[in-house]
């Protein structure tokens, strides 16, 4: 892609929101502009939250009210995927004992379902989904619930969250200690599972959408799911030495530092024979060991983006097929040097 936009063969770009557009109630730098930009391109804009906090309408709200472009059909939440998955699975009128927020509940009885408040009303189903006020309580009636024999959902499971003050637990933590009390997984309606993001990009009209996300576990895996091409940004949870170990079908096909790296034009990394080279930066595998070639000053084991993209790329390259999170050593060095640090 030198010379082109990392844009260019997309019509659409499907954005996760929480540590990509904003972090808490505040617009991570650079975000709102590059996102206003996508109609100047000719790209359409969606954006797919396993947040359940908040009803579509109320999420694009808050993105306009930071100056996104956002109308409320744009938003496709995993809370609208969970009472989708009801409506799939149960006939309506079935009774739902809610674990969230008020957003959830709406959206469970615009697919015909009826909200209970307790598992003395023997519920047919559990949802549960984020929201920041959950305690204990709630948790042990969702237990309640599922032991007598109620079907367990969850809109995610996402183990963190980004907010304003920094990284927070998320619904995957909640969901843990139901399933500690349980001895059983619930069925997962929002991301990393695909229908979410072809829901987004049917909405769209896009054929050739590109997922954006901070996570791999959720935003990335699920657009490898969906078939789609993949980009993560480290303005959230997860980072190149992550994206380095991570299993394969967690690898974002691209990285990138935040939103305003669309814009930019992507480098390509080459190989020659066992050495990947990106934007002068060199990395190569022998075993277990990354040997990273540093062209700048930064010998001191730092790392910018285009070593990060050669190094994962050789990685990648030596060990294509992993289903659990791999351990790399990695050695950097000045071109020209030795080896000036390593880290395992």
């Amino acid at each position: 892609m030198t010379g082109e936009t990392m844009l260019s063969g997309f019509d659409a770009i499907l954005a996760d929101l929480d540590g990509v557009v904003y972090a808490g109630p505040h617009a991570i730098d650079g975000a709102i502009d590059a996102l206003v930009r996508l109609a100047d391109h000719g790209v359409a804009l969606g954006y797919v939250t396993n947040n359940a906090s908040r009803t579509p309408a109320h999420v694009a709200a808050h993105l306009r009210e930071l100056g996104a472009p956002a109308e409320d059909d744009q938003v496709v939440s995993s809370a609208q995927a969970g009472a989708a998955l009801l409506a799939d699975k149960f006939p309506a009128g079935s009774k739902v004992l809610v674990i969230g927020s008020k957003a959830l509940v709406r959206e469970i009885e615009l697919v015909g379902m009826k909200s209970v408040d307790s598992a003395h009303d023997d519920p047919d189903v559990v949802i549960q989904g984020f929201d920041p006020h959950l305690g204990w309580a709630n948790l042990a009636e969702a237990t309640y619930a599922i032991n007598a024999g109620a079907t367990w959902i969850a809109t995610n499971t996402d183990m963190t969250i980004p907010r304003d003050r920094g990284i927070a637990p998320g619904n995957g933590t909640l969901v843990a200690a139901v399933r500690a009390a349980v001895g059983h997984d619930p069925l997962v309606a929002g991301k990393p599972e695909a229908p979410l993001f072809h829901t987004a990009a049917k909405r769209l009209g896009a054929t050739a959408p590109l997922v954006v996300g901070d996570r791999l576990d959720t935003d990335i895996l699920g657009g490898n799911n969906a078939g789609m091409a993949t980009a993560l940004v480290l303005t959230g949870v997860d980072s190149v030495d992550t994206a380095l170990r991570a299993r394969t079908a967690e690898r974002p096909r691209f990285i990138i530092e935040n939103l305003q790296g669309l814009y930019q034009p992507y480098p390509e990394t080459t190989r020659a024979g066992g050495v990947f080279t990106c934007g002068g930066e060199q990395a190569g595998v022998d075993g277990n060991t990354i040997t990273v070639t540093l062209s700048g000053s930064n010998d001191d084991g730092s790392c910018d983006l285009n070593a990060g993209r050669a190094m994962c790329a050789a990685w990648w390259a030596a060990v294509p097929d992993s289903d659990t999170v791999t351990a790399p050593r990695v050695v950097f060095q000045r071109a020209g040097q030795l080896a000036a640090d390593s880290r395992a």
